[in-house]
């Protein structure tokens, strides 16, 4: 076993030594990574956290001794967060304009749920993705769920919006008096880089003070 042991880090060992690991889909973890220059102890919070480190924007920063905020409406969120990231508040609810319920389409790809039922439609059934079931889940404004929460003085130093289909909606409901995150990452319908200059959402962080940073696929960073 020692010997095969020794054989594997001769061979292998090298590459690993140089690689970075990424959880989120993109590589966004590691773009944003790069901009803040490797700050430990941060405070992040991710709208759409999906799993405590499958397709996360957070997790990679978690392991770095950051701390934060993380919602999602699936079902079960809050239960695995406590359990694999007791540092971060899990909140198990909706994000909209306004206080009150929304029905959520859950597909058997818990990755592609949305609030949004022209996505749930367009996505239902194609490429063996389909509805499984739709709930009815409470819904509130970004800006009073973090109104409720004690955010450190130094601020947000990461928000990530990943919410199929209605990132613009929940960007509008974050209460832009109250904190300016230094880095936002959100999810876009434009894939090129030509259409990026039309997206409401790239019109809004710019008209926030923001400015575009990077593209990866669908999501485009942002610095304030």
């Amino acid at each position: 076993m020692k010997e095969l042991a020794k054989n594997f880090l001769k061979k292998f060992g090298p590459p690993f030594l140089f690689s970075k690991n990424s959880y989120a889909q993109e590589g966004e973890d590691l773009v944003v990574n790069r901009l803040l220059e490797g700050k430990k102890n941060g405070f992040y919070v991710e709208v759409g956290a999906h799993h405590p480190y499958r397709f996360s924007n957070t997790y990679f920063f978690y392991k770095r001794g950051w701390s934060g905020i993380c919602i999602d409406p699936l079902p079960g969120t809050k239960k695995a967060f406590n359990k694999s990231r007791p540092r971060d508040i899990a909140l198990e609810l909706g994000i909209s304009s306004s206080f009150g319920q929304m029905q959520y389409f859950m597909f058997n790809e818990p990755a592609l749920n949305t609030f949004d039922p022209a996505v749930a439609k367009i996505r239902d059934g194609k490429k063996g993705y389909r509805v499984i079931s739709t709930v009815s889940i409470e819904t509130k404004p970004l800006g009073a769920i973090l109104a409720e929460i004690n955010i450190p003085k130094s601020g947000i130093d990461l928000m990530s919006v990943d919410v199929e289909g209605l990132d613009y909606q929940v960007l509008s409901s974050f209460d832009w008096s109250k904190s300016h995150p230094r880095v936002i990452i959100a999810e876009s319908d434009k894939t090129q880089l030509d259409d990026i200059q039309n997206d409401p959402i790239c019109a809004l962080l710019l008209k926030e003070g923001y400015k575009l940073y990077a593209k990866t696929g669908h999501s485009l960073i942002f610095i304030s």
